[in-house]
């Protein structure tokens, strides 16, 4: 049965709350995507004080036994929220909380989790980098967010995923959860994860649909066209990315890998030709995903990192 026939048709310690609270509710009610599987979709806005950071894909996975949540949130009362939707589901408990990615729209309600009793799952490479930089998170989401937030990054993560590893998680009724790290994607330590025997995969920022893929410090485009490529080896009939809605891998080839592809071949020849940065990006065409949400944020400063890429690359 399609996936759209259910939903679509196819670091520190202490986690110190937040001086004011969002208006209203932060989450719609979550979608369900398959026999045992739920998302949240978000909208494909930019974290703002209307939104309360609610602009990714979220979702979790009920067996007979425990839940598992696909990442975490974006503030710890994103999470309580996505606990409270949880519970009106299943009084079941919560015993894994799967990080995809370091971002902190990904992993800033963990501690809501582990509080519930769950065991925080992320890569090797995420979990160094919420370390090394999740000062500069919480900064960044006390900015996007308008608010006086004091509060650290959640503690670490408790149990680790390692370059090109994998992990797998019961959840009883025949209901299996499969770890995927595929490294340096869209950030360093990528994970999916495929729900057996339902053949959904959470991609997380692996995908994009609606919305340009953002390129960032952290992203290989190599790493990342190579990480959709390994989707294709997955036996699913439907993909929730990080962005947009859920549908068919073949749904994601103009948005994401035909751009990635055309970006990085684009900054490649530069590069080869003696082209400096300026002129790179100044002559990438990008007319065909002119569309797509965060085009005007976001198309000169990825083709800016494609190019440093490139630079390296031929270095």
């Amino acid at each position: 049965m399609g996936v759209r026939r259910w939903a679509w048709g196819l670091l520190g310690m202490t986690l110190v709350a937040f001086s004011a609270s969002p208006a209203g509710p932060i989450l719609p009610a979550p979608s369900h995507v398959s026999p045992s599987a739920w998302a949240w979709i978000g909208p494909l806005d930019p974290p703002s004080k209307k939104n309360a950071g609610f602009r990714m894909n979220l979702g979790f996975v009920v067996g007979r036994d425990a839940v598992a949540v696909i990442d975490t949130g974006y503030t710890p009362e994103m999470a309580e929220e996505m606990v409270a939707a949880i519970r009106k589901v299943t009084p079941l408990p919560i015993r894994y909380a799967i990080d995809t990615n370091s971002q902190p729209h990904r992993f800033m309600g963990n501690d809501v989790f582990r509080k519930q009793g769950a065991r925080v799952i992320a890569s090797v490479e995420a979990a160094e980098r919420m370390e090394k930089e999740g000062g500069d998170f919480v900064r960044a989401i006390a900015a996007a967010l308008e608010r006086d937030a004091k509060f650290v990054v959640p503690a670490p993560p408790d149990q680790l995923i390692p370059v090109n590893g994998s992990a797998r998680f019961n959840l009883g009724g025949g209901i299996v959860l499969e770890v995927m790290n595929v490294g340096q994607a869209h950030t360093s330590g990528s994970l999916v994860v495929r729900v057996v025997p339902d053949r959904v995969v959470f991609a997380g920022d692996v995908l994009y649909a609606g919305r340009l893929p953002a390129v960032l410090p952290d992203s290989s485009l190599t790493g990342w066209i190579a990480a959709f490529e390994r989707l294709r080896t997955i036996d699913a009939h439907a993909f929730v990315p990080g962005h947009g809605e859920p549908a068919q891998l073949s749904k994601f080839e103009e948005p994401t890998l035909a751009y990635l592809k055309a970006l990085k071949a684009h900054m490649d020849a530069a590069f080869k030709a003696g082209k400096d940065s300026s002129t790179a990006v100044k002559t990438f065409d990008a007319s065909r995903w002119k569309k797509l949400a965060n085009f005007d944020e976001l198309a000169t400063r990825n083709a800016a990192l494609a190019y440093l890429e490139s630079e390296r690359a031929g270095f």
